[in-house]
């Protein structure tokens, strides 16, 4: 299986960059993995938070295809333990998925015309965190789910 995680902008804080670097490296054992990084939109401090979510999904509508497994990551999405995330990329794994995408909004969100291109939802947490560190620790917990899935010691119960 491939798994790519879609965000808007890129990650600008050192710290970050070097944390997901770790992982990205961790993640090579396992699975193919890869972060696709949209530009910020241009001008965005003269638009209003919806005019930016329209022009946000345009360009990830862009990267939504019809043959991929897409995942929102959303507030309102479902909310895994650990162990029952692992479950859950078993489960794509054994309906054959090939690729996963696994969608990060910008500051703002989604726009509708997101959500009705896809219908699937998952949460990190009901906490909010910045755009940024939720891809550290999505990319951190796709590879703490690879290791439960192997039987390895990472996860500690």
């Amino acid at each position: 299986m491939n798994i790519k995680l879609t965000v808007i902008g890129k990650t600008e804080e050192n710290h970050l960059i070097q944390a997901i670097e770790v992982y990205l490296k961790r993640l090579k054992h396992y699975v193919n993995y890869e972060i696709i990084v949209l530009a910020d939109i241009k001008g965005a401090k003269n638009l209003s938070p919806a005019e930016i979510k329209e022009k946000e999904a345009e360009l990830l509508l862009k990267q939504i295809s019809k043959y991929d497994k897409n995942i929102l990551f959303d507030e309102k999405g479902s909310q895994f333990t650990s162990v029952e995330f692992s479950d859950y990329l078993q489960k794509q794994m054994n309906q054959g998925i090939k690729n996963l995408n696994f969608i990060v909004g910008g500051a703002y969100g989604f726009s509708p015309k997101v959500y009705q291109a896809v219908k699937e939802k998952i949460s990190i947490s009901k906490m909010t965190f910045s755009h940024q560190m939720i891809r550290l620790l999505i990319t951190e917990q796709i590879y703490r789910a690879y290791t439960i899935l192997n039987h390895e010691p990472y996860h500690k119960e």
